[in-house]
């Protein structure tokens, strides 16, 4: 008896609830498929997506449960801080390390369903920033399985998207409109089983990194790539090349791709810029008052030795916010330096 696809995995970030709630409207309430979404979202909230989708369509749409078996018909959404996983027709729920500074990540998603249930996979990626999704999509066709892509001109956000067609060319791409068409003739399609082992060993290890973490007797990516040179911005640890990839995982498993790493870099500059610049802002407070105190005991050399130190870091504080005004900042927000 032929297998269909049966498994939807969407990812979908900055912009996503908008395409979400799109495609949600128009999906058949006897989809033969089950569908799980990660949505980007913080670690600390509560996640308001299954009853905002459960309005949108009609499909229920219900958070994730670990070990709970896939039901056609159904939405599952990832809970916050939490890996949302597919294990052998089951979900699963973990809190492995943190990819592209996200937990839940898409990519996590992708590689699971691709590694347990092979060709009945399809991957969606919908409206986002940077590229959380595209490798994992990458795992997906490699194990048969079919991608599918929000138009980028039609996602308030369309750097996922565009992302994920950069690395899966061949993907289907249609506006949110016209998506759930794209996906109910992938679903009723035939497939054959695909190939056990079509992953690579490296897509193996990181769906395992992201269910079970880094452990004891299981590969270290410190042993898999050679040392980049980067710093992990969640820990502080070297970050090592994924073989073949631009991307980076450090030795306890957060994992990186070149734009999140770069953004992330970017926000790390930020934060130390306004750290010295209020570093140098009281330096010149504490200088002034301890200029005013040599001058009230008449120490008049000492009181001239903490006027140069003032007047120096002033000139610093003065270089450094030009600098936070020309390259950090939006335009319009100068006035508040």
């Amino acid at each position: 008896m032929p297998q269909h696809r049966d498994v939807v995995v969407v990812g979908a970030s900055a912009g996503g609830v908008e395409s979400l709630r799109g495609l949600l409207a128009t999906l058949p309430a006897d989809l033969a498929a089950a569908v799980l979404v990660v949505l980007h979202m913080p670690s600390g909230c509560t996640s308001a997506l299954p009853a905002i989708l459960n309005r949108a369509g009609l499909l229920p749409a219900r958070p994730a449960s670990h070990g709970a078996p896939l039901r056609h018909g159904h939405v599952y959404t990832a809970i916050p801080d939490h890996h949302l996983l597919v294990l052998d027709d089951l979900m699963g729920l973990s809190r492995g390390p943190a990819e592209n500074g996200h937990r839940p990540a898409v990519d996590a998603l992708f590689r699971s369903t691709a590694r347990a249930v092979g060709p009945r996979a399809i991957g969606v990626v919908l409206s986002g920033a940077l590229d959380d999704g595209a490798s994992g999509l990458t795992s997906i066709v490699a194990r048969g399985g079919a991608a599918v892509v929000q138009d980028p001109a039609d996602a308030l956000c369309p750097g996922m998207p565009e992302n994920a067609l950069r690395e899966v060319p061949t993907a289907r791409v249609a506006p949110v409109a016209e998506l759930a068409e794209v996906l109910t003739k992938l679903i009723a399609e035939p497939v054959a089983a695909g190939p056990a082992n079509t992953m690579s060993p490296l897509d193996l290890v990181e769906a395992d990194i992201a269910a079970h973490g880094l452990k004891e007797g299981r590969p270290n990516m410190d042993t898999m790539g050679d040392p980049s040179g980067f710093t992990c911005p969640d820990c502080d640890g070297s970050l090592m090349t994924v073989p073949g990839t631009r991307r980076y995982r450090c030795r306890v498993g957060h994992a990186w791709s070149l734009e999140a790493l770069a953004e992330r870099k970017d926000g790390q500059l930020e934060r130390a810029l306004w750290t010295a610049l209020r570093t140098l802002d009281e330096k010149i407070t504490l200088g002034r008052r301890m200029e005013q105190t040599a001058v009230e005991r008449g120490n008049g050399l000492v009181a001239k030795r903490y006027a140069a130190s003032v007047a120096e870091a002033a000139q610093a504080a003065d270089v450094l916010r030009e600098f936070i005004r020309a390259d950090v900042l939006p335009t319009g927000e100068e006035a508040t330096l």
